[in-house]
């Protein structure tokens, strides 16, 4: 996932309070994300007002032909002179689903060509139907992008929509496109298990009780999410950090990568020369089952990073602190634990990406 993705789910999931912790923690406009007021009010017009329409082309345009980015309509922003424009307060947007119409009718011709990616979240909505939105603007396969207000072609430039210089966009002309290669985590478990040694022949009372460990296990994939073929596709992962000296890391990989030599904890794949990954294709890389036992004394850290041949490498690191992962182990071990609410919050928690 993409960190404007991430961004984007973020809203969806946590709502108006994410926007408030925006505000809270004095989020700068950045490389991924822009807050905009809207202008249009229907008072004057029955249409997308002009400074919206503007601003949501170039944001088009900059995250398009960028690495992507969400802008979030009915946040106030001030400049802030030694880190720059930082979220200030909430201003709603005037009757939030008329908005989301008139945005969705606006994007196609925002841009030459238009960006047929875009979406639109409503990220809360009050009782007289005002409140907030995000537009998500993923990065584009067919760059350059060109607004139709102004023709410029725009690049995301630090917290700003800057015009493209002519050697990056004479760059961007004849260029084929690249493949872009991100990690897919899915299948995700939490299991119980006991494991121990126990002489069947000893007498019940002096047999050796089983500790109870906690499994989490989950599936690494590999998606080509382009419109490009990829070629030597490979994911490496290293355990840096187990939690303790008795837990335990497991890999077990697809037959179909190989896996080169990694240390304990570790796995290295990549795949042959010959294979192609086609557009939009996903492929299965390996398993991961993590072990932990109740007595943790360290920090758990794994730490990776997925790619192909000619593409931008994405990182991800799923890293769990000496306390979090006591609790959590804690929390698992508990009677009429929902395991499955447990493993969403694990991944939504602990696990970042790129």
């Amino acid at each position: 996932m993409s960190r404007a993705e991430d961004i984007f789910e973020k809203l969806i999931y946590f709502g108006e309070d994410a926007i408030d912790e925006f505000i809270m923690n004095h989020q700068t406009e950045e490389l991924f994300l822009d807050f905009k007021q809207a202008a249009s009010d229907g008072k004057s017009m029955r249409t997308l007002h002009p400074s919206d329409r503007k601003n949501l082309g170039k944001a088009i345009s900059a995250f398009g032909n960028s690495e992507g980015g969400v802008l979030v309509w009915g946040v106030e922003c001030s400049r802030d002179l030694d880190i720059g424009d930082v979220a200030k307060a909430k201003i709603k947007v005037q009757n939030v689903h008329r908005f989301l119409s008139w945005l969705e009718n606006a994007i196609s011709g925002c841009t030459i060509p238009s960006h047929n990616k875009v979406r639109n979240h409503i990220i809360s909505v009050d009782a007289e139907g005002n409140g907030y939105l995000a537009t998500y603007i993923p990065k584009s396969d067919i760059a350059p992008l060109m607004t139709t207000t102004g023709s410029q072609i725009y690049i995301r430039s630090g917290s700003n929509n800057v015009p493209a210089p002519y050697a990056v966009v004479a760059g961007m002309f004849g260029k084929r496109p690249q493949p872009n290669v991100e990690l897919v985590i899915s299948e995700k478990n939490i299991l119980l298990s006991k494991e121990g040694e126990e002489d069947i022949f000893a007498p019940q009372s002096k047999r050796l009780k089983k500790e109870t460990f906690v499994k989490v296990q989950f599936s690494l994939f590999a998606q080509n999410n382009s419109n490009a073929i990829a070629k030597e596709v490979y994911l490496s992962c290293n355990t840096l950090c187990i939690g303790g000296e008795k837990n335990k890391v497991s890999f077990y990989y697809d037959n179909q990568l190989d896996n080169l030599a990694a240390e304990h904890n570790s796995i290295n794949l990549i795949t042959p020369v010959e294979m192609r990954i086609p557009p939009r294709a996903l492929i299965s890389c390996a398993k991961a089952e993590i072990c932990f036992a109740a007595d943790i004394s360290d920090d758990f850290l794994m730490d990776g990073v997925v790619g192909a041949d000619g593409t931008i490498p994405k990182s991800f690191r799923l890293y769990v602190s000496k306390n979090d992962l006591r609790s959590f182990v804690a929390q698992t071990l508990r009677k009429n634990a929902d395991l499955h609410v447990l493993a969403n919050e694990f991944f939504s928690n602990y696990l970042k990406t790129e």
